[in-house]
């Protein structure tokens, strides 16, 4: 079987190119992209894909029509949270490769309501961009069920334990405007303005960053906790895989001399692979 690549054509999903930007679009307006198992198994195989492909620096995860997504298909009925076996369940769809395991930042343009894993699944995102008006919620426990997704562990590190265990437990909806108080989205803006505000960051991010130096910050902020030793260590580590590279020098040329960076380094090359075993 070919290796996917971002070009290739997903069911229930949309990959759109914008210069260095993959722009993936959750795609059963319809439904409200209510989450299904093809859309699971696409939005893997399109992650995986970017983190492998050069000319990809972003990836901008939203949703066609007015919602991000509307969470559990709820079209079976009562029988949507069957009885499942433990070889064939899990509760995270997206296990096999994830948003932070992308060694490019994945930016979650929230344009609309985001329920249950609607938006537990933007949590596994480095930035959210989120509507004002869009209705929120991680409403699991009003279901008979659980919050997903790694939810207890990344919303914590993403608005606070108190915070978190308030959200978690009671299940209640909130606004946009509320993510972006908590600190849940860095930006709120009317629905029409997300995706295009997301654009512009990603091309800003694609143009003025090395990419092995943001893939390999990406992985430092999503590792487990290590302790602050640890972390210096790392630091030290990937500063020396990176000082006297090309990029170093452009990085200080293209400043002194005011133009935009032509990076060169590229992660099918220069990624640090021992960087990948480190927990």
């Amino acid at each position: 079987m070919p290796t996917p690549t971002v070009h290739d054509d997903f069911e229930d999903l949309r990959v759109d190119l914008h210069d260095r930007v993959a722009v993936l679009t959750l795609d059963r307006p319809d439904h409200l992209n209510a989450f299904s198992g093809a859309m699971g198994r696409s939005l893997t195989t399109a992650l995986r894909a970017a983190d492998t492909d050069d000319s990809i620096r972003v990836v901008i995860l939203t949703g066609a029509g007015r919602a991000f997504c509307a969470g559990a298909d709820f079209s079976g009925g009562s029988g949507v949270f069957g009885a499942p076996t433990k070889d064939t369940f899990s509760s995270d769809p997206l296990d096999d490769f994830h948003p932070w395991d992308v060694r490019k930042p994945v930016i979650a343009a929230i344009n609309g309501h985001a329920v249950g894993l609607g938006l537990t699944m933007t949590l596994q995102c480095d930035i959210r961009i989120v509507a004002d008006d869009a209705k929120l919620g991680i409403v699991q426990t009003r279901r008979g069920i659980l919050p997903d997704l790694h939810s207890h562990w990344t919303l914590p590190r993403i608005v606070g334990h108190a915070r978190a265990t308030e959200l978690l437990l009671t299940g209640r909806m909130f606004r946009g405007n509320d993510a972006l108080e908590w600190g849940l989205a860095t930006e709120a803006l009317p629905a029409e303005q997300v995706l295009p505000r997301a654009l512009e960051l990603a091309h800003e991010i694609a143009t003025h960053t090395a990419p092995i130096s943001v893939g390999a910050s990406k992985r430092l902020l999503w590792m487990h906790a290590p302790p602050p030793d640890r972390v210096n260590d790392l630091e030290r580590d990937i500063h020396l895989h990176l000082m006297g590279t090309a990029d170093s020098r452009e990085g200080v040329m293209a400043y002194m001399e005011k133009r935009d960076p032509q990076w060169s380094l590229t992660m099918s090359e220069d990624w640090p692979a021992w960087l990948d075993d480190t927990p």
